[in-house]
Order: structure tokens, then C-alpha cells, then sequence
């Protein structure tokens, strides 16, 4: 065949010519060697000094018409694969180097197929070679580990955002595959062009035997764990090795997922003490508990000098944020850099703990006047100012400091942190970011939420709730179109109680959730009973709580529940105030939102106008009504523009196709400015209060109200 002269590529499987044998010169081959070789499903080429031979199945493959002298043949090979097999043949008829190369050979269809071609020289004289040349069939394996490589390298991108170190390792041990956070710990670099490295290789001596009988165990198809480490000296990382085989149909081990999760700071745990019982390991800060100490013995000395102590306790804003989406070497990053900016800012008359988390804590000793701890804490607000990055990305986020003061708050350290701890709370109830002071009002707001918790958790427990409904009317004919199912629980003392008495027990999801199940219940057993007993019955609408939609799956749970009790989804109206759909998690409530739309159940947006992004709101979320808010209703007749509110909304209806409800209707001077303005439906004491359900069924019965007049 022609020699080509091609750009030279290392080769694959070369072994050291002096191991070549010389022998005696053959120039015929045997018809004895030529049927054992016509037996083999190899394809087989043999090439002697005169005499070239290419046993039955080479034939019947490549077709006869194939000339097999000179190696002629091996221009069936696939293009792609050639360049460097040609290399590899002329450099070997010159050395009598044997070599192996996996290539595509084209049969007698012009179909190519993978084969391990294996080329074994034996030596006549010097430079003078015979050759062996033999082509396994390995076609599937072949296309079967192309297709996992394709596949990975897809994957490449979303495998190089984990903070893990994710290598893919072929069962003899060897790398095919190692992501972006493996590359830095192990090579040191970001990227690596071509890997084929021996993994073990990489490791300290001291854990390769551990491992390589982790990668044995694998590559029978078994999980397997191990625990390694990499770097030296002050660079040592330790590392959680978790090794899972990848097998095809056949059951066999193709390759093995490892994902190497970085350990080091629980290994060091472990290993050794504390460096030191009174110091945060990760910012080198006090913690908590010589925290604590400290400021008892700051009280005692103000106490004993007449001074005062100002205690701040930090929160950052939605550092699990930063967190979930950066890892936690990011958050790790910004505690450390944060803590040593607010030791830096700190004189010698202050000090600065962590509490935990991210949580911190800076107190200012013998103060004299307030206003020096107020200034103490803006400098201590500025210290995020200055950008903070992680792997190029900007993390700093914000904070919110609850503040409380001694002697004035508190007169001992416990109480001291409680109302600090108050006043921080208080202020991310409102919004975070910034700096809030503790007064006594806190304190009683706390106290109320606290009661309300356990009002909440014993009428759950008691199964003393009770769905009341309010009616929907037409404003023109009196005609009931809806009923609105409000949370009614019924004490044993005071009788029927409203829901404000409860109202801290819808920010917590435990609470929220259990008091709507109840709620939903009992609501679609009522309307099960009124349509038993042929009532035309109108939608009803239940209000849902920003926080159960927190675990995304408000739609299929409200659905399921409406199966079980064969309520039809046009009968149903979920009411959400439009500040949900500016809180976080508002993709969670549009999901819910438009499952339960796409089935039939309505949504209604009550208390519209008093949110942010009013008509924003309406074009990106399923909105079938309205709802105007009470307060509005109550001061259009005193505030002209109230007044006008009221009347842009209502003509929004027509032009939106939505309906237009107005809540709170009192009095018959407000039932009649509403219908001058366009409003047509609304709900209210005028036609009357939340009634109890069997008075659902006579109202159904009319169904129209007479205006009360009293």
C-alpha cells in the first residue's frame, strides 16, 4: 500500500523492539496453518517474505474483489480512523514494533463495523519483518462506550457546577472523566484536555489500597466507599469516596460514577480536640458558649462603673441562599471574610462572637449614652458594603440586627439576648435589612403570637373548627352567585371565635396546613350534602395562606381531596391575597395556580390594589376575580381618591373579562356608590354575616337576600 506521510500521533500498545524474535524465514504458508487459520472468526492477514494470506472470514467480509496484497485491504478502513493507523503501520514495517488500535472496517455492504485490530511482527533479518495482522469484532462494546463518552460529555457542563468532585473511572482504574471541582483538587487546574490517568495514581500511597478494592468491588457491580485524601501538609483534603457501577442491559460493569464529597473539616473533627473549647473553628471568633460568659462578666462591670452595654445580635439575609446555590464554601467564605471585618471595626471596648449558622453577635461595653451603640451599629451595618466575590461571583447579600440595651432592656445576660433576639425577629416579620431597636411593644407582640400558636395548635387537636360562609350577591338583583367559607372555632366560653384569634398560625406551615385540611374537609362535606339534597349549589371559595404552598404541592393536595369527596372543580374558588404573589416562592404559587385553572377550579385575588404590582400580577397569573378590598369600600364616600380606585377596578372587569367583587358592604349609601361606579357583585354585612351551614341550605332554597335595612 502507499506510504503515507501524516503528522505523527503516539501510539497505542508499542513494545520494545529488542523483545522481537528473529526467525527462520517461512516463504510459504502451510495449507495446514491456512485451514486452522480459515476456522477463526477473526479476520486474519498473514504476510510472509513471499507470500501473503487472508484467511476466510477477511474474505467474506471484505468481498473478494479485495486485493490482500500489500495490505491493500486496510484501505477499507473508515477515514476518520486511518490517519493514525497508517502512522502506526509505516512506523512499525520500519521498527517491527507490534501495536493495537481500534478502528471502523467496511465489509463487502459498505458497512462499517469497530474491530481491535492487533498487528505482531516476527523478524526474518535485520529490518526484514513478517506480519500477523488479526481484527476482533468488538463492534458493540465499541458503539455501547462511545455512546456513554457522548453522553458524559453532554453532561459535562451540569457535572462542573457541583462543589463534589465527580470522576467517572473506567473498571481497570483509569479516568475517563473528571469534573471541574476534581480537576482543582486533584491536578490542580481547572481543565484537563485528556484524562486516561491511573485514579489510585493521583492519592496518597497510604489509602491506594483502600481504594483499589473499592474499584474491584465496583467493577463487579457492587457499591462501594472509601475514604481518601489528597494534597500534602496544610493542603491535605479528606475525602468521602462513594463508588457506584454503571451497568449495561447484560448486567456488565461498563464504568464507575465516583463522587468524591470533601470531608476534611468533619475528618479533623474527628481526628483531634478543639484547638481551643472557646473559639468558632471556622472564623476563629468566640462562640457561644464563651460568648456567654463574656457578657455576663461585661453586665457586672457596667453594674459596678454605672455604664451602660449594648448588645446587637446579625442575622444575614438569605445566606442559606447563597448556600444552595453557590455551595457551601461560598457561605463558608462570607462568614469568614464578614467575621474579620467586624473584628477589624471593633475597638477595644468591643467584641464580636458567632453565635452559630449565621448568626453573630458584636456588644459594646461602658457606654455612656445611647447614641454611641446607634453609631456603632451603623459601622457595623457598613460592612457588607464593600463587594465580597466567590469564584468570581458577588455573595455579600445583607443583614438585620436586632439591638437591645443594658440596663434599660434588661438586667441580666439571658434577658438581655432575648429581647436583642426579639427586636431582630421583629424586624425581618417586616422585611429585611437594617437595624431595630427593642421596646416593650415587642415583647407584648411576641407574647400575643406565642398565644396564638397554641390557641391554633388546641383547635386542631380539639377539632373546634367551623366552616362559616358568607354570600356572594349580585348587587342589582339580590341573586346569591357564590359564598365565601371563612374559619370560624367555636370556644367553650365564649362561644363562636374569629379568625384574628389565630391569625400568627398561618406563617407557620405545620399550623397553616393542618387548619386548611380541616377547613377543606368539613367545606366539601357541606357542599356533598347540599347537592344530595338537590340544592342548586354556587361556587364557594377558600382562602389559602401563603405558606402552604411552601412544599409545591398545594394543587395536588387540594385535588386529591375534592376526589375523595367527588366535589366538582367549578364549584370551587381559591382566594389568595395578592401579596403572595410578590413573597418568595411565588414560582411554587404559580405552578399551583395554573394546575388547579387547567381543571375548572377558579381563582380570585382578594385585597387587590393594597399590593406592589397590581396589574403585573394579573397578566402573569390565571385571575378570574377580583376582590376590593374592604377598606377601600369603607372611604370611597369620604376620600375622592378612594373613590377613584374603586372606579378603575371595577371597569377593569369588562375590559379584563374578570368579575369584580367588593368586600365589606355596610351600608345601603355604599351598596349604592358601588353600582354608580360599575361594580355589580359584593359581599358584605348588608346582606348579611357568616352563617353557619344549615342555613346555607335555606338561603340555596330562595336564593336571593333582601337588603338589611338595620
Amino acid at each position: 500500500m502507499a506510504r503515507l506521510d501524516l503528522p505523527h500521533e503516539t501510539q497505542m500498545g508499542q513494545t520494545d523492539t529488542s523483545q522481537t524474535t528473529i526467525v527462520p524465514a517461512k516463504t510459504v504458508i502451510s495449507d495446514e496453518v491456512k485451514l486452522t487459520l480459515d476456522l477463526l472468526p477473526h479476520l486474519v492477514w498473514i504476510k510472509r517474505a513471499d507470500a501473503v494470506y487472508g484467511n476466510t472470514a477477511l474474505k467474506e467480509y471484505l468481498g473478494t474483489e479485495q486485493s490482500l496484497q500489500d495490505c491493500e485491504w486496510l484501505k477499507c478502513v473508515y477515514q476518520e480512523d486511518a490517519e493514525h493507523l497508517y502512522n502506526l503501520w509505516n512506523h512499525a514495517q520500519k521498527t517491527g514494533q507490534k501495536f493495537e488500535k481500534e478502528c471502523r472496517i467496511r465489509d463487502v455492504n459498505d458497512q462499517y463495523h469497530w474491530f481491535l485490530l492487533l498487528a505482531q511482527s516476527h523478524a526474518r533479518a535485520a529490518k526484514q519483518f513478517d506480519w500477523t495482522i488479526t481484527c476482533t469484532y468488538i463492534h458493540e462494546r465499541a458503539v455501547l462506550l462511545r455512546d456513554t463518552t457522548d453522553s458524559l460529555r453532554a453532561h459535562t457542563d451540569m457535572l462542573d457546577v457541583s462543589v463534589d468532585c465527580i470522576k467517572i473511572v473506567r473498571p481497570n482504574g483509569t479516568v475517563s472523566h473528571m469534573n471541574r471541582s476534581g480537576c482543582i483538587a486533584l491536578l490542580g487546574k481547572e481543565k484537563v484536555k485528556k484524562f486516561d490517568m491511573e485514579w489510585l495514581g493521583l492519592l496518597p500511597p497510604e489509602v491506594r489500597d483502600k481504594g483499589q478494592i473499592a474499584i474491584s468491588a465496583a467493577a463487579k457491580g457492587k457499591n462501594a466507599r472509601f475514604a481518601g485524601m489528597s494534597g500534602e501538609g496544610a493542603a491535605r483534603q479528606y475525602w468521602d469516596n462513594i463508588l457506584t457501577p454503571v451497568v449495561n442491559d447484560e448486567g456488565q460493569t461498563t464504568s464507575i460514577l465516583c463522587v468524591s464529597r470533601d470531608i476534611t473539616l468533619q475528618r479533623i473533627a474527628e481526628n483531634k480536640l478543639r484547638i481551643s473549647s472557646e473559639r468558632d473553628e471556622l472564623t476563629g471568633l468566640m462562640n457561644r458558649r464563651s460568648f456567654k460568659q463574656r457578657l455576663k462578666k461585661s453586665l457586672l462591670k457596667a453594674k459596678a462603673n454605672k455604664k451602660m452595654v449594648g448588645l446587637m445580635l446579625i442575622d444575614l439575609d438569605h445566606f442559606k441562599h447563597i448556600n444552595d446555590t453557590l455551595g457551601h464554601p461560598a457561605g463558608d467564605h462570607l462568614l469568614r471574610i464578614l467575621s474579620k471585618r467586624l473584628s477589624h471595626s471593633c475597638d477595644e471596648q468591643t467584641y464580636v462572637a458567632r453565635l452559630g449558622g449565621d448568626e453573630f453577635a458584636v456588644v459594646v461595653e461602658t457606654l455612656d449614652e445611647l447614641e454611641t451603640f446607634k453609631q456603632a451599629t451603623q459601622k457595623v451595618l457598613r460592612q457588607l458594603d464593600r463587594p465580597i466575590t466567590y469564584t468570581g461571583k458577588l455573595i455579600n447579600g445583607g443583614m438585620s440586627i436586632g439591638c437591645a440595651m443594658y440596663p434599660q432592656d434588661a438586667k441580666d445576660s439571658s434577658n438581655l439576648l432575648k429581647f436583642a433576639d426579639t427586636a431582630l425577629n421583629n424586624l425581618k416579620d417586616g422585611g429585611r435589612g437594617g437595624v431595630r431597636f427593642f421596646n416593650q411593644d415587642m415583647l407584648e407582640i411576641t407574647l400575643k403570637k406565642a398565644k396564638q400558636l397554641e390557641t391554633a395548635r388546641r383547635i386542631v387537636r380539639d377539632n373546634s373548627i367551623e366552616p362559616h360562609y358568607q354570600p356572594k350577591v349580585n348587587l342589582e338583583t339580590g341573586k346569591i352567585i357564590g359564598f365565601e367559607a371563612l374559619l370560624r372555632w367555636k370556644d367553650v366560653e365564649h362561644g363562636i371565635q374569629l379568625p384574628s384569634t389565630v391569625v400568627e398560625a398561618f406563617n407557620d406551615y405545620e399550623l397553616a396546613t393542618k387548619i386548611a385540611e380541616t377547613m377543606h374537609l368539613k367545606i366539601f362535606n357541606d357542599i356533598s350534602c347540599w347537592l344530595q339534597q338537590g340544592l342548586d349549589v354556587v361556587p364557594v371559595s377558600i382562602n389559602a395562606s401563603p405558606v402552604e404552598f411552601m412544599r409545591d404541592n398545594y394543587a395536588e393536595t387540594l385535588l386529591k381531596r375534592l376526589e375523595k369527596q367527588q366535589i366538582p372543580h367549578h364549584l370551587i374558588e381559591v382566594e389568595i391575597t395578592e401579596h403572595i404573589l410578590a413573597e418568595r416562592g411565588y414560582v411554587y404559587v404559580a405552578r399551583a395556580l395554573n394546575k388547579l385553572k387547567q381543571v375548572g377550579v377558579r381563582i380570585a385575588l382578594d385585597d387587590f390594589g393594597t399590593g406592589h404590582s397590581s396589574l403585573t400580577h394579573l397578566h402573569d397569573y390565571p385571575v378570574d376575580s377580583l376582590k376590593i378590598d374592604c377598606d377601600f369600600v369603607h372611604r370611597m364616600n369620604s376620600e375622592l381618591p378612594i373613590h377613584a380606585i374603586v372606579q378603575g377596578i371595577s371597569q377593569l372587569g369588562p375590559i379584563l373579562s374578570l368579575d369584580i367583587i367588593a368586600e365589606g358592604i355596610e351600608t345601603q349609601e355604599q351598596l349604592d356608590s358601588l353600582k354608580k361606579v360599575g361594580c355589580t357583585l359584593g359581599q358584605g354585612f348588608l346582606f348579611s354575616k357568616a352563617i353557619q351551614s344549615d342555613c346555607v341550605v335555606e338561603m340555596l332554597s330562595h336564593n336571593t337576600l333582601r337588603i338589611k335595612n338595620d
